[in-house]
């Protein structure tokens, strides 16, 4: 009973409202337990040579991911060159599976950072997918009207690949201790807790990314 309820009590988790402080003041100092919280043992998702990550945990299916996405492309743009985003998709199970595992099976084919915005719009603008129960077949539909190959997508999509990385993301989000989505971690040490809007949060995440800069 407690994992049937487990997606359930994820997805309340994540509509709570936006915590209400706002991001402190450029002078003043980030305060633990209050702006960030420090993940023991910490360790980057997908560590890169010469590159601070910063990672979003989102879900698809989580209206607060689809507010938060135009905000947070505007704000990769403007990244240093010594700053990567990775998006690793929360798996916490039940609907939230599907469209992970649609995840990596774009990534796979080199079609999910054009059609990343897309399915958010699919889910909470149109309706083309739906969010609980979506089948293989579904999900495959709506990437070919992407003009993804059909066959393709659902070979990716059922086959080991995106089992290992689902498995990866799964053990990584736990390790972070993320409870709901959207949650922004920096280098795997620094989960961003603060914040009274999405901007906040960013701007939290970028003097962050600041100390890790001069740590190098």
């Amino acid at each position: 009973m407690v994992s049937r309820l487990l997606p359930v009590l994820i997805t309340l988790l994540a509509l709570l409202p936006a915590a209400t402080l706002a991001a402190p003041p450029a002078s003043a100092p980030l305060v633990e337990g209050q702006d960030y919280e420090v993940i023991p043992d910490g360790k980057p998702f997908a560590p890169a040579k010469g590159k601070i990550e910063v990672v979003e945990v989102f879900g698809y299916t989580c209206i607060h991911c689809a507010h938060l996405e135009p905000t947070l492309a505007a704000w990769k743009k403007k990244l240093p060159r010594d700053v990567q985003l990775t998006p690793v998709p929360a798996a916490f199970g039940g609907y939230w599976i599907p469209y992970a595992r649609a995840f990596y099976a774009a990534q796979q084919l080199g079609v999910q950072e054009r059609t990343h915005q897309a399915v958010f719009d699919a889910l909470h603008k149109t309706g083309n997918l739906p969010i609980q129960n979506a089948s293989a077949e579904e999900i495959a539909g709506f990437y070919a009207s992407q003009g993804v190959d059909r066959a393709k997508f659902i070979a990716a999509l059922r086959g080991p690949v995106v089992d290992q990385q689902l498995a990866k993301a799964q053990d990584w989000v736990t390790a972070a201790g993320v409870e709901g989505t959207p949650t922004i971690i920096v280098n795997g040490k620094y989960r961003v807790t603060g914040g009274g809007n999405y901007s906040d949060r960013l701007k939290i995440a970028d003097r962050l990314v600041a100390r890790e800069r001069g740590r190098k």
